[in-house]
């Protein structure tokens, strides 16, 4: 089994296998799971994503009802959270684990500075023997600069720490043929329509993804090297269960020869924009080449310089992504011309390339 081999493994917990439909933190299956790790970890640095902190909050403050307002969850998740943190560090702690708690809001996995800030907290809390325990900052977070769901963040936060494994504990088996209900499908290679096509759209009482958002996941993960696994986590020992009776459906990761910084590029969550480009421009760029001003045709959205954007055809078809040399006002008034012009036209001296090879992977 893979996990065997793994020195970094990130486990995500989704809301229904750590709190149950009263509300209440699962503490014998937190516990079996903790059992787990012990018995799997040996020398391997161990993450837990975890959700459940907003489900924790609702049970505590008695509140029954299923639509809440943002404001109102952000409140909810921070007094969630510290009941959440208090209960994994009770059952850590008797387990002999120390454990630190992680916050992450996308601006700490999307910004490149702050992603390798993260990258440092997490190799620190490893020197210091500890289970770093994530979960998405809530009570600050608002919709638009959300994950959403913790199965992308479990994903970068994989691809940011060089994980080898991301298991990801649900309250199904994995994913099943859309022909046959009843037959899993152990592994996935590629990616592709009809994949996406089999996930289920059902979400659980307290879950905010679903089968669709483990499929983005899983896509984050394959890029970057890592194998992800989908696994039922309604037993105990959910761990030794998936290992020994080989129920799960296993992503296999494309063979990557990107560094950390292309593989950061191309997990990015979101584009601020795109950049339309000609055919010889779209030709340049399949051959390694960086993007010049001269192939832009058009331009959409509103991003600085350094924002991740995404660079399509005049089909709209995705051929890269990337970081921009610069803001969208500026390409705006250089696009179609040649590099030579650019300073005149700017005012200032500024980079030749819109987008650097060295910024950017082709899709």
């Amino acid at each position: 089994m893979l996990v065997n081999n793994s020195k970094k493994i990130v486990i995500k917990l989704g809301s229904s296998t750590v709190v149950d439909t009263k509300g209440k933190f699962k503490k014998k299956w937190v516990d079996s799971l903790i059992k787990d790790i012990k018995k799997y970890k040996g020398n391997r640095d161990i993450v837990i994503v975890s959700s459940g902190a907003i489900a924790i909050g609702q049970s505590y403050l008695k509140i029954k009802q299923k639509k809440i307002k943002l404001e109102m969850s952000q409140a909810i998740a921070a007094i969630g959270q510290i009941h959440l943190a208090g209960e994994f560090q009770k059952l850590f702690n008797k387990n002999k684990f120390k454990t630190g708690q992680v916050l992450i809001s996308p601006d700490d996995t999307e910004q490149r500075r702050r992603a390798l800030n993260v990258r440092r907290t997490f190799e620190n809390l490893f020197k210091l023997k500890a289970i770093p325990i994530v979960n998405e900052n809530d009570t600050t977070a608002t919709s638009e600069i959300k994950y959403g769901d913790n199965d992308r963040l479990a994903a970068r936060v994989a691809q940011i720490i060089g994980a080898d494994t991301l298991i990801i504990l649900s309250d199904v088996d994995g994913l099943y043929d859309k022909n046959n209900k009843k037959t899993l499908i152990n592994k996935v290679t590629d990616i592709n329509r009809n994949i996406y096509s089999l996930a289920d759209k059902k979400i659980n009482n307290y879950g905010s993804g679903g089968m669709i958002t483990k499929l983005d996941a899983a896509k984050i993960c394959m890029n970057a090297g890592c194998h992800m696994f989908i696994a039922n986590g309604a037993k105990n020992y959910p761990i030794k269960n998936m290992i020994e009776n080989k129920i799960y459906t296993n992503f296999i990761p494309k063979i990557s020869t990107l560094d950390a910084r292309k593989k950061w590029i191309i997990s990015s969550l979101s584009s601020s924009g795109k950049l339309y480009i000609d055919q010889g421009a779209a030709n340049a760029l399949l051959n390694g080449k960086s993007l010049l001003a001269a192939g832009v045709t058009k331009i959409s959205g509103n991003f600085k310089k350094g924002e991740n954007i995404l660079v399509v055809n005049e089909k709209e078809e995705n051929l890269a992504r990337g970081l921009s040399s610069f803001s969208s006002e500026e390409i705006k008034k250089i696009k179609g011309k040649q590099s030579g012009e650019i300073e005149s036209i700017l005012g200032y001296p500024s980079k030749s390339e819109v987008i650097h090879k060295d910024d950017m992977v082709k899709l």
